[in-house]
């Protein structure tokens, strides 16, 4: 049986689930969404129709695309508190029945809670704008999903990397930098595992209808990864920036939070074995082969 994907954007989330569909030799065909005009293209040799959606503009061909397929990730973020998926394209959604769908949300729903560990049970207290967006999204795919008995799971990502986007690079391009706050804790994630996870939940019948942290097993500060990788650069005189001197809100409010994410629910649901299980390995492995 071919399955049939929609994507709800197209970043390196999504890439790496397709490249990991291929890899395993998956039959299916998938459909995205991007901010480009929509064309005909192809990924790593395989041909995809890629839908405009831009803000309230889109193609009005990608609700016909939405009825013909099985499975539906969403990975565009909210925005100012609001969801451009679910505003845009909700009636269409509630009308169809998807075999699962999954949710990208992020552990900023958890706000800051001191370096103490969180859980899927934890509180949520938000303390960013983008952490309360998260979470409003949140409550209302989980709203309409037990109305219409979806098979609908939430992933709450902690902060990616990958061979694209991480330390080793911020460092090479001369960011030779790291912000110092006392008991400051977050959690990462390599984009293949969130891969991996990604191929368990959609072809596991069993896993249905949870919300799942995704994280590896080791937090740390922002201070000891920029250190670790400095090491494996052999850079030499970091400039220590002080979290109280910070300039931006954003950027401030983003190192104001902080908490160690568990993945014990991820490990005993999944029955997965992550291939990067702290961002020691994770940073070698780049290193390795791209330094």
């Amino acid at each position: 049986m071919t399955n049939n994907y929609f994507f709800f954007g197209f970043g390196q989330v999504a890439k790496y689930y397709v490249d990991e569909l291929i890899k395993r030799k998956k039959k299916f065909n998938f459909f995205v969404t991007t901010t480009s005009n929509s064309s005909t293209k192809r990924f790593k040799g395989k041909a995809y129709r890629s839908f405009k959606f831009n803000g309230n503009k889109y193609d009005k061909k990608i609700s016909d695309y939405l009825k013909s397929s099985n499975y539906l990730l969403i990975s565009i973020p909210p925005s100012k508190g609001k969801d451009y998926v679910l505003s845009n394209f909700g009636k269409i959604i509630k009308s169809l029945n998807f075999k699962k769908i999954i949710y990208l949300s992020a552990t900023s729903v958890y706000g800051n809670h001191n370096g103490k560990w969180v859980s899927e049970k934890s509180n949520l207290k938000p303390s960013t704008e983008f952490g309360k967006s998260r979470l409003k999204a949140e409550k209302r795919w989980l709203k309409i999903s037990k109305k219409k008995n979806f098979n609908l799971v939430i992933l709450r990502l902690s902060g990616i990397y990958s061979k694209e986007s991480n330390p080793l690079m911020r460092l090479k391009a001369g960011s030779k930098t790291f912000i110092s706050k006392k008991n400051q804790f977050f959690s990462r994630i390599r984009v293949e595992d969130i891969s991996r996870v990604l191929n368990k939940i959609f072809y596991d019948k069993k896993i249905s209808r949870e919300i799942i942290n995704i994280s590896d097993d080791l937090p740390a500060s922002n201070e000891n990864v920029t250190k670790f990788a400095a090491k494996l650069l052999d850079i030499k005189n970091l400039k220590s920036i002080s979290y109280k001197n910070l300039e931006g809100k954003m950027i401030k409010g983003f190192y104001k939070d902080s908490k160690k994410v568990s993945n014990k629910k991820m490990k005993s649901l999944l029955n997965i074995k992550l291939l990067y299980p702290d961002y020691k390995s994770g940073l070698r492995n780049l290193f390795r082969k791209s330094f």
